[in-house]
């Protein structure tokens, strides 16, 4: 294989431009020549491809974010702009695609798959971590870290003032960012999607904490758990008679430096990827399981599902007495 293109699509996560780096570099290094395509599957309709050489990807493995840009493309969706997408590819005598990117994003690698029999590798570049077939996910561990430097802050105010703290984080339709800061922040209750816990069950661990002697309770809850902040914080301010702040993370979960462990993961996705095509071995998606770095078949993968760890859950029921 001598021409290999790569995009980032979907939401930005730290360690994007890590990966970015090392498919450069080692395809550059196994006598390929790389393109990037700009603004993930939007550049890719739009014909926006620029080639590679090892200074292009200088000094970005600790940057957040994505050089190449990223967006969401709903013009993607159409199958006449698949076939433009594929066009374009041909045109330049590109022979296989690298994806990194959340779920919707390997899944447009997959349609390039299955109907045009283009060979695609898709890394798992999003802070949700919400793909089933790996571990972690490229992004997630920086995020977790951004939202436990919160909770060390709110925790500070919050004790001062014998208040509690509903901090909402990123996770629409997976929990893990909540719950693994939740169990390594110190915080008292976690709410998620994947969880039925009321707002009921929430009252009365925070009123249980206030009589054994807490000053304060952080509440973790996911964007995507089905009753809103207003409203959790409404009752609370109801049942338990105490004063109760909201604070919304967002964007600052994207942005920042990538962590040791996120750089490591995409670099070694990124090493991976290359090392699959220059093997002829392709359609693959790459992660991380059990500490070791391996690659399923895309298709099969993205059937994967999620769960929530359910030690973790049992040990943030007992630590949080």
């Amino acid at each position: 294989m001598k021409r290999i293109a790569v995009l980032t699509s979907g939401g930005d996560a730290p360690g994007m431009n890590a990966a970015l780096r090392a498919v450069v570099r080692y395809g550059i290094y196994y006598d390929m020549e790389v393109y990037a395509v700009h603004r993930g599957y939007e550049g890719l309709i739009d014909n926006e491809f620029e080639r590679m050489s090892r200074r292009s990807v200088a000094d970005i493995m600790h940057r957040g974010g994505t050089i190449i840009k990223t967006a969401r493309s709903e013009r993607f969706l159409l199958k006449e702009n698949r076939e433009i997408a594929i066009k374009n590819l041909q045109k330049l005598k590109i022979e296989a695609l690298i994806v990194i990117g959340g779920n919707g994003s390997l899944a447009g690698a997959n349609l390039l798959s299955e109907e045009f029999n283009f060979p695609v590798i898709g890394l798992p570049g999003t802070i949700d971590n919400d793909l089933g077939y790996t571990d972690y996910t490229i992004g997630f561990d920086t995020a977790v870290n951004t939202v436990l430097d919160a909770i060390s802050k709110i925790r500070d105010t919050s004790s001062s003032h014998e208040r509690s703290t509903v901090i909402e984080v990123m996770g629409r339709h997976c929990g893990d960012i909540a719950l693994h800061a939740a169990y390594t922040g110190g915080g008292e209750i976690v709410l998620v999607p994947e969880m039925d816990t009321t707002v009921d069950d929430v009252c009365r661990k925070v009123n249980e904490g206030i009589e054994s002697g807490k000053l304060h309770s952080i509440v973790l809850r996911a964007e995507g758990y089905p009753v809103s902040s207003q409203e959790l914080i409404r009752r609370l301010k109801e049942e338990t008679g105490q004063d109760v702040k909201l604070v919304v993370l967002s964007y600052l979960q994207r942005g920042g430096s990538p962590t040791y462990r996120d750089r490591i993961l995409a670099t070694e996705c990124g090493i991976r990827a290359v090392e699959l095509l220059k093997e002829g071995i392709y359609n693959r998606a790459i992660g991380e399981v059990g500490g070791k770095i391996v690659h399923l078949d895309l298709a099969k993968a993205l059937k994967s599902k999620r769960s929530l760890r359910e030690d973790l859950l049992e040990g943030l029921r007992v630590l949080s007495m």
